[in-house]
C-alpha cells in the first residue's frame, strides 16, 4: 500500500484496488502509483480518503474525484458512506510516485 490507511485490515485490499482503478488522465496513470492518495480512513461510518493532485491547476479535478466515489462505492459496503477530500499540503512531489511509475515516466 502506497498510502497510509487506518481501518478495518479485511477492507484495505478492497479499497486500494478500487483506488488504483482511478486513472489521472494526464499521465494515463492510476491515483495510487502516482502518489496522488494522502491517506485513508474508515470508521464505523465513513470512508474518509484525502487526495491531492500534482498541480492546482490540474483540469481533471472534478474528474479523479468522482471517478474515486465511485469505485469505492462499488468496493466497500453499502453503510459506509465515502467521502474523498481534496488536500494541497504537503504539496505533491515526485517522490510520491511508486517506482512503477516512475519507471513508466522515464524517472
Amino acid at each position: 500500500m502506497n498510502f497510509p490507511y487506518e481501518g478495518p485490515d479485511a477492507l484495505a485490499p478492497a479499497i486500494t484496488a478500487a483506488l488504483s482503478r482511478v486513472v489521472d488522465p494526464e499521465v494515463s496513470m492510476n491515483i495510487v502509483d502516482v502518489g496522488l492518495v494522502y491517506g485513508v480512513t474508515v470508521d464505523a461510518d465513513t470512508v474518509h480518503v484525502l487526495i491531492t493532485m500534482t498541480s492546482a491547476a490540474c483540469p481533471v479535478i472534478d474528474l479523479i474525484i468522482e471517478d474515486a466515489e465511485l469505485e469505492l462505492e462499488k468496493a466497500v459496503p453499502d453503510h459506509l458512506e465515502v467521502r474523498v477530500e481534496l488536500v494541497w499540503e504537503p504539496p505533491w512531489s515526485p517522490d510520491r510516485m511508486s517506482a512503477h511509475a516512475k519507471r513508466f515516466m522515464g524517472w
